[in-house]
């Protein structure tokens, strides 16, 4: 019981921003089930973001301030954790280098003009689709899914993907890790799918982006390390955001435009 839950605890630490005062043991028991704790983690994230939605609304916010607002949040909470992972891959791919050169690029602490249009881009484009989101008077439930989905996405590519190199905090976290954690990490979610019905069709379309992800880095690097799952759940949540906007757009009647 004492490894479940300092293992919650340091997934919410490595996680978020939230103030945790507990050390935490750091051994493989407790890496097992922080690890598989990510979702839920990511469901109290989309939580304080659905809290914050209602409090918008309720304060008759504008629908372009909510968004920056909830976005803000979102950045805020998580202390922009994965963003660093999201331009350090941008930088590396759009150096068009070797791969020696691209493993390098990836250490490089400095930030290139790629990774900086990488964050401007997934910001913007996160930004717009929660305002559209929010526009569309959408169930507020999607903002909790989100992050959830995105963070179990993440797990899946961090244990079913080899790492590129026999060291760093993804090859340390993997040694801890089996296939079944995958199946153990979704599993608090599940009961998500009875009150809403649409769950199922996000999660296999995050299975879809985990298997995309998962050939494209093996293609491009021959294997992961942490940025790149910190960029999977990056792009785990904006693809999320993509379908949503999808589904409300084209299959629900009439939504209303910006």
């Amino acid at each position: 019981m004492n490894n479940v839950l300092y293992g919650g605890l340091l997934a919410l630490q490595f996680l978020t921003r939230l103030p945790i005062p507990v050390a935490c043991p750091w051994t493989p028991d407790t890496r097992r089930w922080a690890i598989r704790a990510y979702p839920l983690v990511g469901l109290l994230i989309g939580g304080l973001l659905a809290l914050a939605a209602l409090l918008l609304e309720y304060a008759h916010t504008p629908t372009p301030i909510s968004a920056l607002i909830l976005l803000s949040v979102w950045v805020g909470v998580t202390g922009g954790l994965h963003l660093d992972g999201v331009m350090d891959l941008a930088d590396a791919l759009g150096s068009n280098q070797p791969l020696k050169r691209r493993w390098e690029i990836m250490k490089d602490p400095q930030i290139g003009s790629f990774g900086m249009l990488a964050l401007l881009f997934l910001l913007a484009w996160k930004g717009v689709l929660l305002w559209a989101l929010l526009q569309y008077h959408a169930p507020l439930w999607w903002l909790m899914i989100v992050p959830a989905l995105g963070r179990w996405a993440g797990v899946a590519l961090l244990i079913l993907t080899p790492c590129a190199h026999s060291r760093g905090l993804a090859w340390s976290w993997q040694q801890s890790l089996g296939r079944r954690d995958v199946g153990l990490a979704l599993l608090p979610l599940l009961p998500l799918a009875m009150p809403w019905p649409l769950a199922p069709l996000w999660l296999l379309g995050v299975v879809c982006w985990v298997t995309l992800a998962r050939l494209a880095l093996l293609r491009l690097f021959n294997g992961i390390n942490g940025d790149m799952v910190g960029a999977t759940i990056e792009g785990g949540e904006l693809w999320l955001l993509i379908l949503m906007w999808s589904w409300w757009q084209f299959v629900t009647v009439s939504p209303p435009g910006i």
